[in-house]
């Protein structure tokens, strides 16, 4: 066994903790997970079933923990891990799984499936096994600040363009403001209007924020890749300056994964509480819609249909949010088949966006993303997550559907109503 595969198994072997060994106990082998798999559903490729993509974390467990297991281990019965097993089981891992939690949400014995995968991939990590293409994002992020290589240049220069074509300041390193706004690579790089976008609604609504200059990235790659340590490095930086400005709340950006380190991650992952809350930006809007201090006016007239956010609906619970805001801007809005919490995910969740490998099975299940849109006759696609919005409009292009995909802070932005006006949908 080669020093790395040994750390790896090692890894495995740590990461075994009691809610794991239980759900490895109490699995009965129904099948419900695959069926609940756009890997699976739209392949037919049963080593896309969930459950399976867990074998050498099971065998792990099997060997170490359980009785037979360790006996058929000393008497040849069942082999270790090799370091080629763990090298074809890499994509089933990394490209055949968006961690979007629909297999966790349909078990019947409430195995958490994601949970378990993210501990296959700490061994996969740790054993050398990880698509390059996460690990090139993971040290872009480590050493430059973001994933996508995104610098605080290109932000001063999105701030700059805020600036002048709405007039009103952007705060950056504000002390004591109430609210720390952190974006996400992509917002940043590919939507940059929703700089402006929040700038005019936080005007509006007279919300207190800021910016930090060396904590503007969200997105966080150690959680995608596998790597607690990593993970909570970068979310380690957001701490630090929410901490050095003394903000009481922390915005999440439309970002799945950021959502998920900084809300229910955080704490964990840095080993204390924060001394401030987090809420997504969806939340935030909407508490402003319900306070009286978000009006609209107008409304779209084309069908709108809204994609949930399997991080931010299915994995945080933010259901209502999203169709409070969508009622005020829409006169024609209508639901996804499996809307909510049992919404599909966009195929590039959990780090796929980010391998090149991937992109020909990830556009391939697409199709089921396509089933939904048809089945609405939506002519517009509302989302919140930055990452969901490149994957569905790649999505879209490869099967020629013309829908554009619009984020949802961007799309209030464009009928906010001036402070004092109550025309629209306000509530």
């Amino acid at each position: 066994m080669t020093a790395t595969l040994e750390r790896g198994v090692r890894t495995l072997i740590e990461q075994i903790d009691a809610p794991t060994a239980t759900f490895f106990t109490s699995c009965v082998h129904c099948g419900l997970c695959a069926d609940a798999c756009l890997f699976y559903t739209e392949t037919q490729d049963p080593r896309y079933t969930p459950i399976y993509k867990l074998e050498p974390l099971r065998r792990v467990w099997r060997q170490e923990y359980t009785f037979w297991g360790r006996w058929r281990r000393l008497l040849g019965l069942d082999a270790p891990l090799t370091d080629s097993e763990l090298a074809a089981w890499e994509p089933l891992v990394y490209d055949g799984c968006t961690l979007c939690g629909r297999c966790s949400l349909v078990c019947p014995v409430g195995n958490d499936l994601v949970y378990m995968i993210r501990k296959l991939r700490e061994g996969m990590v740790a054993a050398g096994h990880a698509p390059q293409g996460l690990k090139d994002s993971t040290r872009r992020a480590l050493e430059k600040g973001s994933p996508m290589g995104v610098t605080l240049a290109t932000l001063q220069a999105h701030i700059r363009h805020t600036e002048q074509e709405t007039g009103l300041k952007v705060p950056l390193d504000r002390d004591g403001a109430e609210y720390l706004m952190v974006f996400s690579s992509a917002e940043i790089a590919e939507f940059s209007d929703i700089i402006t976008a929040v700038t005019r609604i936080f005007h509006e609504a007279g919300v207190s924020w800021t910016i930090a200059s060396d904590a503007f990235e969200g997105t966080n790659s150690g959680i995608q890749i596998g790597a607690s340590e990593l993970a909570a490095e970068l979310l380690g930086r957001i701490v630090r300056a929410a901490e050095r400005l003394k903000v009481k709340t922390v915005i999440s950006p439309e970002c799945g994964h950021a959502y998920t380190a900084l809300r229910w991650e955080g704490p964990d992952l840095i080993g204390r509480p924060y001394p401030f809350r987090v809420i997504h930006i969806i939340e935030l809007l909407d508490q402003l819609r319900a306070e009286g201090r978000l009006r609209t006016e107008g409304v779209e007239q084309a069908r709108l249909t809204f994609h949930d956010p399997c991080q931010m609906v299915r994995r945080g619970g933010i259901v209502d949010p999203p169709r409070n805001l969508l009622r005020m801007v829409a006169a024609d809005f209508v639901e996804m088949p499996d809307a909510g919490i049992e919404n599909w995910c966009c195929g590039g969740g959990g780090g796929v966006s980010a391998i090149g490998r991937a992109d020909s099975l990830r556009l391939k299940v697409f199709s089921k993303k396509r089933s939904q849109l048809e089945a609405t006759g939506a002519q517009t696609l509302v989302t919140s997550c930055s990452n969901c919005r490149v994957m569905l409009q790649d999505g879209l292009d490869n099967y020629h559907m013309d829908m554009p995909v619009v984020g949802l802070t961007e799309l209030i932005a464009q009928h906010l109503a001036p402070a004092g006006k109550r025309e629209g949908a306000a509530s």
